[in-house]
């Protein structure tokens, strides 16, 4: 009885000694809580793919087909950032996009988050290259109305130029330090299905055409806005899409930048989205 009678009044008493492990109690236990927590948590942050492409061309329809793995819902004009978390199976090809929405066996999955960015003029550019920044974006898809492409293809490639510009300068920075990870690009032909559509193939082509074009209106404007003709060379290889020089451009130039682009068609309304869903399971 006297044992624990007098390791209570010590414990009790105060002293040093009582104040000093208090103290280390206290300091390490949250420090503790934290390791543990973040060990058996699988991400610190989730990898993420993100959606890109004008009003209109199915990027938030696409977000709700995956999420639901049915059918997609009819949406409005995103005005803000939506994202949601969405598994892919470790055994690529294996199930379609459907089944991956619903199976939930452990460790069977790789979670990561999808995310919707509005495509307004006024909005598009300050969302997209907020979300291309981060180290957790493992890929981009880069939806676009084939039913419309003939309307709308200098604004479509307008955007995507500034896209991949954007991720050509962000692997270019990397080469005198660290190179960032690797950005691939999925450009998403959608709306296939309807009669008035582009195929895959000849958007490809009209894509890379007018990216050309821009490429040559934008190095015309340098060379007109008072640049110093020492500073041209350089100013102009920043700014320039693809490969310095070129006289055509095409997606393979990218591959120099450790930037590989897809074209590939599907249908958000139909549901033919399994190949797109594919490359997303390639790239988590």
């Amino acid at each position: 009885m006297d044992g624990p009678k007098q390791l209570l009044e010590y414990i009790l008493t105060p002293s040093s000694e009582i104040f000093i492990v208090g103290a280390i109690i206290v300091l390490l236990l949250p420090i503790l809580v934290h390791l543990y927590i973040s060990r058996s948590t699988p991400y610190t942050h989730l990898p993420s793919i993100v959606l890109l492409g004008l009003p209109g061309g199915g990027k938030t329809s696409l977000l709700t087909l995956l999420e639901r793995g049915d059918q997609a819902l009819q949406t409005n004009t995103s005005q803000n950032p939506q994202s949601i978390e969405l598994t892919v199976s470790d055994d690529h090809g294996a199930s379609t996009f459907r089944e991956a929405a619903r199976d939930d066996a452990p460790g069977s999955h790789r979670k990561f988050l999808l995310i919707d960015t509005p495509g307004h003029p006024k909005l598009r550019l300050t969302s997209a290259m907020t979300h291309i920044a981060s180290d957790d974006v493992k890929g981009i898809i880069y939806v676009l109305d084939a039913s419309t492409l003939d309307e709308q293809l200098t604004d479509v490639a307008t955007y995507l130029y500034d896209v991949l510009l954007t991720l050509q300068k962000r692997t270019g920075a990397g080469k005198t330090s660290k190179t960032p990870n690797a950005i691939n690009v999925l450009v998403a032909v959608n709306k296939l299905d309807l009669f008035t559509a582009t195929p895959a193939t000849l958007v490809k082509s009209s894509l890379e055409a007018e990216l050309g074009r821009i490429r040559q209106f934008r190095r015309k404007g340098l060379l007109e806005s008072g640049v110093a003709i020492e500073d041209i060379g350089s100013e102009e290889q920043d700014n320039q899409l693809g490969e310095f020089g070129s006289e055509k451009f095409s997606f393979k130039q990218m591959l120099e930048f450790d930037m590989e682009v897809d074209v590939i068609g599907g249908s958000v309304l139909e549901g033919n989205v399994d190949k797109w869903w594919d490359w997303i399971s390639g790239r988590i």
